[in-house]
């Protein structure tokens, strides 16, 4: 473990679990506009923003940790620095983007549901998990259960959000990001703070 060996277990995964949940939010902020447009949520519905979003969720954070893998060593007395700027600066494009008009109100069910869309908005918002994913090798995280909390954790409110969506209205979708921007700068200053403390 890097900057001490502060991480054990039990806040490794608390860590990632409030990593998960930040970076969901951009999933969910979308599957809530889905349900808003949508007349009728169908069960494949459930399962499409579930799958896509999910998994791509887990998947970009792979990528991020192969290649954090390998530039991690070289960087680890700028470890918690990294970490910070990086779930920063995605918390602060996530607070930037609130505040612009986000309508989206796609005509039919292939406009909102079909493949070739789901998997755009599948990768544009995952797209800060590759980066996050740079992160987790210098915080020592398990890469199985950073994976698998991160694509779970995902999948769950992305369907949590198609009904919220379509039960709450569209105020819904810009407040999902801004909770998520905090999150994630949240938990970039309690990283940094830690390691300053500890050293």
């Amino acid at each position: 473990m890097v900057g001490g060996g502060c991480y054990d277990a039990s806040v490794s995964f608390g860590a990632i679990l409030l990593l998960a949940v930040g970076l969901a939010m951009d999933a969910m902020a979308v599957s809530a506009a889905r349900g808003l447009a949508t007349p009728r949520i169908q069960p494949r519905h459930v399962f499409l923003v579930a799958l896509f979003f999910g998994g791509f969720q887990a998947l970009m954070p792979l990528i991020g940790w192969l290649l954090g893998s390998r530039i991690g060593p070289l960087v680890q007395a700028w470890d918690h620095w990294i970490a910070f700027v990086l779930l920063s600066a995605i918390g602060g494009k996530m607070l930037w983007e609130a505040r612009g008009n986000k309508d989206d109100q796609p005509r039919d069910d292939q406009d909102l549901f079909g493949l070739r869309v789901m998997f755009v908005l599948a990768v544009a918002t995952s797209i800060d998990a590759l980066a996050v994913g740079v992160a987790l090798p210098m915080l020592n995280a398990p890469l199985l259960l950073s994976i698998v909390t991160i694509g779970m954790t995902t999948a769950a409110l992305s369907a949590l959000g198609l009904f919220a969506g379509r039960r709450f209205g569209a105020a819904l979708g810009r407040r999902l990001d801004v909770l998520g921007g905090l999150v994630l700068i949240g938990l970039g200053t309690k990283i940094l703070i830690e390691h300053l403390a500890a050293s």
